[in-house]
């Protein structure tokens, strides 16, 4: 047994994952797997669902088809782990989504979907969960996958931000509700991971498709890879995070850090928007090099239009 074996002695326990058969969901599952761990999936994804069942990963999992914001096909999950295992130890709530849409042009159905993508299906889970880990009498852990809206303003998501942002503020409270039972409880806030369901919203003008637009936006000069999150997930998983909780890691390149600044590629670091980008956008003219801008096969104008993270999306 090699140190992170031992140490993060994940081997034998078991996960709940809502939303684990594709993206965030499914890297997380299949690294959990890896370790040794024995997950329990719902999604309402039909083929991603057939895939997870048909994977090596599925083989060693027991996996639903359904909507996680159901608290019927919540509690069925969760039944069905206490059937085949008799024990719960990680929750991973990845199940999220939105829409782009100015507040004013959303209302109370809107709202009301939003809410449950984001927020009450994570209330029901760990409703369920916390009940069981402290029968278990051995801790656990409650990992929320959110992002990085939930700490900064985000036009056109207003909403989703700020039904992420409840989610962030539940999970401190939980955490210290359940710490005397050794219940860990923690999210996880990305930014941009390109995903299936991030390239169904859309990024605007497709800016952070471009190694120079990405560059600009995120210190590290880089989109997140998939194992970005899902190790962060293993690590709040595992014992070597046993006296971390009621906080968020933060797997983003340095967005969160830099809040707001960008690394334009002639000035450098500002908060704003370089007057040359503006003057070349009035004009009409690419900013680099002064030609009609739709004369610049695949350039953009870098101008740092709002984006969705890939957190739950």
């Amino acid at each position: 047994m090699g140190w992170f074996e031992e140490r993060g002695g994940l081997a034998g326990t078991v996960a709940v994952v809502t939303g684990g058969a594709g993206g965030l969901g499914r890297a997380i599952v299949a690294d959990l797997v890896a370790n040794g761990v024995h997950p329990a999936v719902v999604d309402l994804d039909p083929a991603g669902v057939a895939e997870l069942q048909d994977s090596p990963a599925g083989q060693q999992a027991v996996v639903h088809h359904g909507d996680a914001r159901d608290p019927a096909v919540l509690t069925a999950l969760f039944e069905a782990a206490d059937a085949r295992w008799g024990r719960l130890d990680t929750l991973v709530n990845v199940v999220g989504g939105t829409f782009r849409a100015p507040f004013t042009d959303t209302g109370p159905k809107g709202w009301d979907a939003l809410l449950r993508t984001n927020l009450t299906h994570v209330l029901h889970a760990c409703h369920l969960a916390v009940p069981r880990m402290r029968a278990g009498g051995r801790g656990g852990s409650i990992i929320n996958i959110t992002t990085i809206e939930a700490h900064r303003a985000a036009p056109g998501f207003a909403v989703y931000a700020a039904a992420k942002a409840a989610v962030e503020q539940f999970a401190r409270t939980l955490a210290v509700e359940v710490a005397p039972d050794g219940i860990r409880v923690n999210n996880i806030a990305p930014d941009f991971v390109p995903t299936p369901n991030l390239e169904r919203i859309g990024t605007g003008d497709n800016a952070m498709t471009d190694p120079e637009g990405v560059k600009v936006a995120i210190p590290m000069g880089r989109a997140g890879y998939l194992t970005d999150i899902s190790e962060c997930a293993v690590f709040l998983a595992s014992r070597l995070s046993s006296y971390l909780t009621g906080t968020t890691l933060h797997p983003d390149g340095g967005t969160w850090a830099s809040a707001g600044w960008f690394n334009w590629p002639a000035e450098g670091w500002a908060n704003h928007a370089p007057l040359r980008v503006l003057r070349a956008s009035e004009a009409g003219q690419c900013a680099e090099c002064g030609r009609p801008a739709e004369n610049v096969a695949g350039r953009d104008d870098r101008s740092g239009s709002a984006r969705l993270s890939g957190g739950s999306s």
